[in-house]
């Protein structure tokens, strides 16, 4: 698999990543440690060198079946992993990003993750009690310590990415991006453009919606955090669904998939863009991974835009209360 440069800083990783939090985590259709282990092999056998976690996925037990997956790997693969909590009674309450939680949390992850140290660490969520330059001057700090290699932000806005930058390079923006949410294409990416900080697309293929799987009478379970999504509620997702049947029509004049179309539309958007879809079956693995080399002329990219554009997402990405503290 080809791979793309992140930033400016030396981060290198391959064009299509692998998020991990589905592996046990926020869905309803979690696997074992054994399951999780042999795909996410198999995703590195097949090319895949750049694995998203967080300490927050569990809490904790993802980066512990991360780090045991990949331990035999573990100079070939770059590993990213998330701070910016408080983990209480398992859950998370509340935004945390002050220098010594930090720290904590750098250390805890050092130790689940079974490695010496972590390729690229996001702050998870920007804390608003906490000034940028001090979160910066932190991980700035554990890279010269050599725990850290580079630093990320993820759903950050402009104003905060300028500040961080300034004090430590950003590396990369971790943000929610596909074709149906496309927000971070007005002030984000031609921000990240002009200070050459790579995209890492989390949920590319709209936490599933866009692979097809969802109709109007798919039931969504009830420990499922797709139930905090309005756009995953019943009575819209007929509006929502011509976001699919747009990809199903390209995906049939190239003989791909509806997730292909739409991966391969997002890998065409910047060279400096590597989306991290996640799955919890080989096949959709894959398929994932067909999608680098479904061929997408300018014509065809632009074509799909332009009918996006004509659409409209009946729904917000998550509940108002959720929206506030974490988007996942």
């Amino acid at each position: 698999m080809d791979s793309r440069k992140l930033g400016n800083q030396g981060l290198e990783v391959s064009a299509l990543g692998f998020g991990c939090m589905g592996l046990n985590f926020s869905y309803s259709h979690s696997i074992t440690k054994e399951e999780s282990v042999k795909i996410l092999h198999e995703a590195v056998d097949k090319g895949i060198t750049f694995f998203d976690t967080a300490e927050v996925y569990g809490p904790y037990t993802n980066e512990e079946i991360v780090g045991q997956a990949l331990k035999p790997f573990r100079d070939k693969v770059v590993i990213a992993t998330k701070f910016g909590f408080n983990i209480q009674d398992g859950k998370m309450a509340g935004t945390n990003s002050t220098p010594e939680q930090i720290r904590k949390a750098v250390e805890g992850s050092l130790k689940r993750l079974g490695t010496d140290y972590i390729d690229l660490l996001y702050q998870h969520r920007v804390d608003p009690n906490v000034p940028i330059e001090d979160v910066a001057g932190t991980v700035k700090e554990l890279i010269n310590e050599g725990k850290v290699k580079f630093f990320g932000l993820s759903e950050a806005g402009a104003e905060t990415i300028r500040k961080a930058h300034t004090i430590q390079p950003v590396s990369a923006l971790q943000n929610e991006y596909s074709l149906w949410f496309r927000k971070p294409e007005a002030e984000i990416i031609p921000l990240l453009e002009e200070l050459n900080i790579g995209l890492v697309p989390y949920s590319p293929l709209g936490k599933g919606f866009l692979t097809g799987a969802f109709d109007e009478n798919t039931e969504i379970a009830a420990n499922d955090f797709r139930q905090n999504s309005p756009r995953f509620a019943a009575d819209v997702r007929e509006q929502n669904l011509s976001f699919v049947n747009l990809l199903k029509d390209f995906a049939r004049e190239k003989e791909a998939t509806p997730a292909q179309i739409a991966l391969a539309w997002l890998l065409a958007q910047k060279p400096w863009i590597s989306p991290i879809p996640g799955t919890t079956k080989l096949h959709r693995l894959e398929e994932n991974i067909g999608s680098v080399s479904v061929g997408l002329t300018t014509e065809d990219i632009e074509r799909i835009t332009s009918e996006a554009d004509k659409l409209e997402v009946a729904g917000g990405r998550y509940t108002e209360a959720i929206e506030k503290t974490t988007g996942l």
